[in-house]
């Protein structure tokens, strides 16, 4: 199964891709987890204290496989299908990768350290028999049609606020324009008094809600002390492995 988080900075994405990482493992799936995030921080969330260097940092392996991008020639689709083994790391059983930021250097940037990310995320969401959680950049602009297919569910993360519900609409949108079959929501620092009209809200928009993460002073100390969450506990974990029934449920 591949599971792409996503949703507006700040509404706790990051936390939920390394608690589920972490549940998916603790129940005995092969798990691999990616970060696709400019801020990197899903190594923190699972628990992982050797993150794996940024893919981006490895100039060698970019220029072997993608070529140098001289005279704007580089290879389209480059060999990848070792990369995970090779790059990534393990702990906790989970495997991970850090895919890393890229130097647009002005919108709509193609070069060879693009094209082998890209190539990476397709071989990965397609061909990957493994649980892959991806843990996205806010948006999905990122996603091409090609790409997209290999996913089976998007999350989006919400939380109390018109601009998260606000850009649930938009990925909502884009999702059908690149053919993402099912989305879902996952609704973060949930209360009583405003679940119902979020959910109101997301149903709107069409998209259904699998579950909400309570407020939890125990994540804001996971945090501060650069714990994982399923480490720490709490309400939030439990709240996430009922996320994770769910997904498993409507498989």
């Amino acid at each position: 199964m591949k599971i792409a988080i996503t949703g507006k900075g700040g509404v706790g994405k990051t936390t939920l891709a390394g608690t589920l990482a972490r549940i998916f493992a603790a129940d005995g799936f092969a798990v691999l987890a990616i970060d696709a995030d400019p801020d990197m921080n899903l190594a923190s969330a699972i628990g992982i204290k050797n993150p794996p260097a940024p893919l981006t940092e490895h100039r060698k392996l970019i220029e072997e496989r993608a070529g140098t991008g001289t005279g704007g020639i580089f290879k389209l689709n480059p060999k990848v299908d070792d990369i995970a083994r090779r790059f990534g790391v393990t702990e906790h059983g989970v495997s991970m990768l850090t895919m890393g930021t890229i130097d647009k250097g002005g919108s709509g940037c193609m070069c060879p350290a693009s094209s082998l990310l890209r190539a990476l995320l397709r071989h990965v969401l397609l061909r990957e028999q493994n649980i892959v959680i991806l843990d996205m950049e806010a948006g999905i602009e990122h996603l091409g049609r090609g790409t997209a297919a290999g996913v089976d569910l998007m999350i989006v993360v919400v939380e109390p606020g018109a601009r998260s519900i606000e850009t649930a609409a938009r990925i909502r949108k884009l999702s059908k324009k690149i053919g993402i079959g099912r989305l879902a929501a996952v609704i973060n620092r949930a209360s009583e008094r405003n679940i119902g009209a979020i959910s109101a809200n997301l149903d709107r928009l069409g998209i259904s809600v699998i579950g909400a993460i309570p407020y939890d002073d125990n994540l804001i100390q996971a945090d501060i002390n650069e714990q994982a969450p399923f480490d720490v506990g709490g309400d939030a974990v439990p709240a996430i492995k009922r996320i994770k029934d769910a997904i498993l449920s409507s498989t």
